[in-house]
């Protein structure tokens, strides 16, 4: 059967544009840190470049404009004659020190000259001075905070959190259950990890109304705390179908016909971080094998417990009646 589209990709990635926005596109400069972090890479990249360069270039082309207006740049700088600024006699000349000031460098070549000028006769220069000084803070913190807290972010965290490639429908405990398998990669932990898990499946109420992305709770242990995991190795999440789930009416034939997706949203605190982190996948009717179980991952080593991830996507079919919990 032909692959239809997905409301969540497999990778997480939530299939959702936003079009049409009008006037309320502006929010999004409201908000323009949240934006700039939001961005991708590149983009990142340039604008970084690109805000630096043009403070550069205005600040040196301020300090040349010193100069020109004062007649340094054609005057000897010498005993005879003291500038606003030694040694600056072109743009590129105050644009290194410009660059000199603001990274704090100070070769000794180029310099504002002594206190008497400054005061009398160059006040201009500590105007500009000041707020290079201001704007270069100004900048450094936004910049520079914008792009460690892009680096900080979780993310890449939830590429370490698996989830299985299918879910499986048969018992456990002499009731039919949905299944799938989560495990986390890496030795450090999620804290306070918490699962959840959304149907989503077309539906009309009885007014008429055609709701196409109706969302569903599936509950996978709200009532005993088996949503809280200790995800420390695989674990097997289950969905327990009784007259309260949404899969009530589902059979092995009728699952052939229905067209629902599940969206399992991962959510815990990286241990080394201490920021939360969410990981997401879903599950099509197609990804929903009936009448298979996980094969086993853990097996008890010399001391410890092991792990053999090339079985975590394995199934194997076992005997499940084929009939709905209400049939």
């Amino acid at each position: 059967r032909r692959e239809r589209q997905r409301f969540v990709d497999k990778n997480g990635r939530c299939n959702v544009q936003h079009g049409n926005l009008g006037g309320e596109s502006s929010r999004y400069l409201s908000d323009f840190f949240t934006t700039l972090v939001d961005l991708k890479w590149r983009w990142n990249l340039l604008i970084f470049l690109l805000t630096y360069t043009v403070a550069w270039l205005v600040m040196a082309s301020m300090w040349w404009g010193i100069a020109y207006l004062r007649g340094d740049l054609h005057q000897a700088h010498g005993d005879t004659y003291s500038p606003c600024v030694a040694n600056v006699y072109n743009f590129p000349s105050a644009f290194l020190f410009f660059v000199e000031t603001e990274a704090t460098i100070g070769y000794g070549h180029r310099y504002i000259t002594g206190p008497r000028y400054i005061t009398e006769r160059c006040p201009e220069g500590i105007v500009l001075f000041l707020f290079q000084s201001l704007l270069g803070s100004v900048v450094d913190a936004f910049l520079i905070g914008c792009m460690f807290i892009k680096m900080s972010q979780p993310k890449k965290r939830a590429e370490t959190l698996m989830f299985s490639r299918a879910a499986v429908i048969s018992q456990r405990d002499a009731k039919l259950c949905l299944m799938f398998r989560v495990g986390n990669l890496r030795n450090s932990h999620m804290v306070s990890a918490q699962i959840r898990c959304k149907l989503i499946k077309s539906r009309q109420t009885p007014e008429g109304e055609f709701l196409p992305l109706d969302q569903c709770e599936l509950d996978v242990g709200f009532g005993t705390g088996a949503d809280q995991l200790f995800l420390v190795s695989p674990l097997t999440i289950c969905h327990e179908i009784n007259s309260e789930s949404p899969f009530f009416c589902l059979s092995q034939r009728s699952l052939r016909s229905e067209q629902f997706e599940i969206v399992v949203i991962l959510e815990g605190i990286v241990e080394t971080t201490g920021m939360t982190c969410q990981a997401r996948t879903s599950y099509t009717e197609d990804e929903v094998l009936w009448g298979h179980r996980f094969l086993p991952v853990m097996s008890l080593e010399d001391g410890f417990f092991r792990v053999d991830y090339s079985q975590f996507h394995a199934t194997f079919e076992v005997p499940t009646p084929p009939y709905s919990v209400k049939e």
